[in-house]
């Protein structure tokens, strides 16, 4: 009966030391299943810097298309519009001299039905006036001449008249052909002759 009785006590104890490393086994088991799982958990909130930058350089390729294809459109409409602007910059103008051109036709049609030279001169000057007015409301403008101190900026001088007196020095004398500013800026210097 010791025997059986120690036998039974050995079996006893195996069965425990069984027990004991299934627990064990178990616990290791459970931690390596925790820490796997905190390993999963990792990379699913922090990326792989490789796939965060080659995401990164993506949307930045993808940005770089859309701003070069919309300076692309920007600089074909600015071209465009410029292309307009030197065909039809002149629209305005020709707006403003097409009424003096009318007023000039009908002038010629009247020219021939009367032989005075005076009604034929008024209508000249008034077409005259109304062209000077339509270029002044386009900014054009003569340069005066008359008494002007002679200014290389505006001036042109073609002669040099001596003897005029020392309060003719240095002014215009006669304007040979009228000068024009545009806006402030001379479109034609005006021809004069100097006092010297």
């Amino acid at each position: 009966m010791k025997e059986e009785e120690k036998i039974n006590l050995e079996e006893e104890e195996t069965l425990k030391e069984e027990e004991e490393k299934n627990v064990e086994n178990s616990e290791v088991t459970e931690n390596t299943e925790d820490s796997e799982k905190t390993e999963d958990a990792a990379p699913a909130e922090e990326k792989d810097p490789l796939e965060a930058a080659k995401e990164e350089i993506e949307q930045l390729k993808t940005q770089i298309l859309y701003k070069t294809a919309e300076f692309d459109n920007y600089r074909k409409r600015t071209l465009k519009e410029k292309a307009e602007l030197i065909l039809n910059g002149g629209e305005k103008a020709v707006g403003a001299i097409l009424p003096v051109i009318d007023d000039m036709e009908r002038a010629i049609e009247n020219g021939e039905k009367t032989d005075d030279p005076e009604v034929l001169r008024e209508g000249m000057e008034l077409i005259y006036h109304k062209f000077m007015k339509a270029l002044e409301g386009l900014g054009v403008k003569k340069i005066e001449t008359e008494n002007a101190d002679f200014d290389t900026d505006l001036h042109e001088a073609v002669a040099m008249v001596p003897g005029m007196g020392d309060d003719k020095k240095g002014k215009v004398i006669d304007c040979l052909q009228t000068g024009y500013q545009l806006n402030e800026k001379v479109i034609r210097h005006a021809k004069v002759a100097v006092g010297q």
